[in-house]
């Protein structure tokens, strides 16, 4: 993997933390101000732009407290001079909701860069709990 993305994708883990303690700044810092921008998150549909993907990690941030980060096991990873993506389980420890218990999360999360203006920057993030087989069933839509 290229050095200068390695290092944007370290950031993205520490940013990680910070969200799972509740605060969506360090992570959008990372993320490219451009409409085609997209953030798909456990907490609701896929956000297209800017601003709806902002609004949307300062949604999700409100769910999480007291959090760390565990670890993220890299599935896959390829990187071009312009784009690369990631791969990988992301293990948090967080407060969700109204909780005061600390529980286990586990995503698995597609990540996406794209060199902008001589930076590496998020273009896409999606993340969702299937980390294990589930049957069949399970993606019949409600």
């Amino acid at each position: 993997m290229l050095a200068d993305l390695a290092k944007l994708i370290e950031q993205d883990h520490l940013a990680i933390d910070a969200f799972v303690k509740g605060d969506p700044e360090p992570l959008k810092s990372l993320y490219s101000q451009r409409d085609d921008v997209v953030i798909a998150n456990p907490f609701g549909p896929p956000a297209k732009g800017w601003r709806n993907a902002a609004e949307t990690m300062d949604r999700a941030a409100t769910n999480y407290r007291d959090g760390e980060v565990i670890g993220f096991e890299r599935i896959s990873e390829y990187a071009t001079t312009d784009l690369g993506y990631i791969i990988e389980i992301e293990r948090v420890r967080s407060k969700v909701g109204g909780s005061d218990k600390l529980v286990p999360i586990a995503l698995r999360t597609t990540t996406i860069f794209r060199r902008e203006e001589n930076a590496w920057k998020i273009v896409l993030r999606h993340a969702d709990p299937i980390v294990s087989p589930r049957p069949a069933a399970s993606v019949v839509g409600e």
